[in-house]
């Protein structure tokens, strides 16, 4: 959740340190600071709670200049968001200087030892006991004492260190959060991810969990815990640092759900050949063989992808007639599962470092599962532990609430249902043909919904007074009811609730009168006229219907009092199409009650701690 950035080279560093922290706001934090180093031996630090710009007033009236430095914004976990709890934590002679992100388990039992040494503390954080390790183990060799100092810790840590007593070197390390190191021209970034590196390379290294790594302006060397040198080669990042930017959209979110179009249409190309009626999922090494011995599909994610997945469930058990188990992976490794023999587990996660997700993900393997992932980020955790990869290739996302995301994991997890459907005799050549054909069409079909955004915000103009709301949807349409509630409480902070709309007479109808608005999503199936039935047992109570239907739908248009619209298509797409109005609901309430749309309060885009 912490955002962390580093930088030595041979620029000033204070707006090398702004800039990153400025690309990495979209993680959630609440204080900020840097630290700055110079070569004749200074160290100075500024730190601010609140939002970063409390941190760039206070720079602008005292300004820094250096030649290398860190910074850091914090979402607090040990003690409360103040100047004092702020990150960079320093030693007590003030020549040792440290951000982390992560929670360390065993810091109160450290914390005691080190004050029974006459080391007295000034923070409520596990952190600063990790900058007093260090510095109880500094022998004129930073990466020594950091090494050492790691064989004390439990729990999981991303850190980046540096002492005025070693000019022009921070030393990096890692065991759980993410860590990136941009290499440059005779200048070395440090990052919790890419978009702080984009400005200035596209070399990127991912830092495996265990490794440490010293970074000066002229190397980076990768080592292990015990010093031994490890090849570590830069990755090229094809991201342009503009697609980090807003683009003229007044937020992120609204600006990646304009980009769900490009990001679908992105993630189909190069796996479907529609006229060759061919699947090419290659990096997943699914081949019959595999497809036809697995037991299970095991699907676990968290939030959104947690979402997707039980999407995924309706999709893969009707196409490819394989059972699929779905698992919020918070919950996952806590009930002692069961594996079956020839299981294979799928974990979805837009960063690829999802704390949950990944130990989630190292249960299922450490059962006996093979391990693959659908992913937004190459190079993440989540991507060098799996047996199998689909990148879905969203692209940076910045808004904390993920959009385009979700219908990306959603295209990769239809082309996975259609590939295991092919492969295990489900479904004919006809059959492939026909869907690919109606699948290359959506990304279309997403375009034309967003030609209707003004009639969205007008909708949402018309409930943003409402205080509940109650999103219902049958069958595929059920998790998008989730999704549409997810995404409205996320950034409205209204109270929103999904239920699959077979459950109405089983309590929720309780709560429905004029002041409840129903979501309900028809889109033409063969649930549509159950669905339609609820939505009519609604209005008999004076609930307000916002219906979602296929166009040209005269019938829902009678009883609802708003109506949205996706075009006509295969059923089983409607998932891909019906979240696109709700998201855009979402953002247009969010917006008309004056809410921090890209960052919600008390949320975070990448979950790293538990």
């Amino acid at each position: 959740m912490c955002g962390i950035v580093g930088y030595v080279g041979h620029r000033d560093v204070v707006p090398v340190l702004l800039d990153g922290l400025t690309r990495l706001e979209y993680r959630g934090y609440d204080s900020a600071g840097v630290a700055v180093l110079c070569r004749e031996g200074s160290l100075s630090i500024r730190r601010e709670a609140g939002k970063l710009v409390n941190l760039k007033t206070e720079l602008e009236a005292d300004p820094l200049t250096g030649h290398y430095g860190i910074g850091h914004t914090r979402w607090a976990t040990h003690g409360k968001p103040t100047t004092e709890n702020a990150h960079p934590h320093q030693d007590s002679a003030g020549r040792i200087v440290l951000v982390h992100n992560g929670i360390i388990e065993n810091f109160l039992d450290l914390r005691a030892g080190l004050e029974s040494d006459g080391v007295e503390f000034v923070s409520e954080t596990d952190t600063e006991v990790i900058v007093h390790l260090v510095a109880s183990y500094y022998e004129g060799c930073l990466e020594e004492a950091v090494r050492r100092t790691l064989d004390d810790l439990e729990g999981i840590y991303a850190i980046v260190v540096a002492s005025a007593d070693e000019p022009d070197k921070l030393v990096t390390a890692r065991q759980g959060p993410p860590l990136v190191i941009g290499v440059g021209d005779n200048e070395n970034f440090i990052a919790s991810d890419v978009p702080p590196v984009l400005g200035y390379t596209r070399d990127v290294i991912f830092l495996d969990d265990g490794l440490v790594a010293i970074v000066t302006p002229e190397s980076v060397v990768v080592t292990d815990r015990q010093g031994t040198v490890v090849d570590a080669p830069p990755q090229r990042v094809d991201w342009d640092p503009v697609t980090a930017e807003k683009g003229g959209y007044e937020h992120f979110m609204l600006k990646e759900i304009f980009e769900q179009p490009t990001a679908v249409r992105d993630s189909l190309v190069g796996r479907m050949y529609r006229r060759a009626v061919e699947i090419d999922l290659g990096e997943l090494n699914l081949d019959a063989e595999l497809a036809n011995s697995m037991s299970e599909l095991l699907l676990l994610g968290c939030g959104t992808s947690w979402h997707a997945a039980l999407v995924g469930r309706y999709w893969i058990e009707k196409l490819a007639g394989l059972p699929v188990r779905v698992d919020q992976a918070s919950e996952f490794r806590y009930r002692d599962p069961l594996v079956a023999e020839n299981s294979v587990a799928c974990a979805l996660t837009q960063s690829g470092e999802t704390a949950d997700t990944l130990a989630a993900m190292r249960e299922a393997k450490g059962r006996g599962a093979k391990l693959w992932s659908i992913c937004n980020v190459i190079g993440s955790m989540a991507t060098r532990i799996s047996d199998g990869v689909l990148l879905t290739q969203a692209g940076p996302e910045i808004s904390v609430a993920s959009t385009k995301a979700f219908t990306t994991q959603l295209a990769c997890l239809y082309l996975m249902a259609l590939k295991l459907g092919e492969l295990r005799g489900r479904l004919s050549r006809e059959a492939v043909e026909l869907r690919l054909h109606s699948l290359s069409r959506i990304p279309g079909q997403i375009e034309e919904i967003l030609h209707r955004a003004d009639d969205i915000a007008a909708v949402a103009k018309r409930v943003a007074h409402f205080k509940q709301f109650l999103f219902i949807g049958r069958g595929v349409m059920y998790p998008i009811a989730l999704e549409g509630a997810l995404k409205l409480k996320e950034i409205s902070y209204l109270h929103a609730h999904g239920y699959p709309a077979g459950e109405m007479k089983h309590g929720p109808i309780a709560l429905i009168d004029e002041g409840v608005p129903v979501v309900a999503l028809a889109p033409q199936s063969n649930l549509y006229e159950k669905t339609a039935s609820n939505m009519q047992e609604a209005k008999a109570r004076d609930g307000f219907i916002v219906g979602v239907a296929t166009e040209g739908d005269a019938a829902l248009a009678a009883f609802s009092d708003e109506l949205l619209t996706i075009p006509d298509c295969l059923p089983e797409f409607s998932p891909l199409l019906a979240i696109v109005p709700l998201q855009l609901l979402a953002y247009y309430v969010a917006v008309e009650l004056g809410c921090d749309v890209d960052q919600p309060r008390n949320l975070a885009k990448s979950v790293t701690v538990e």
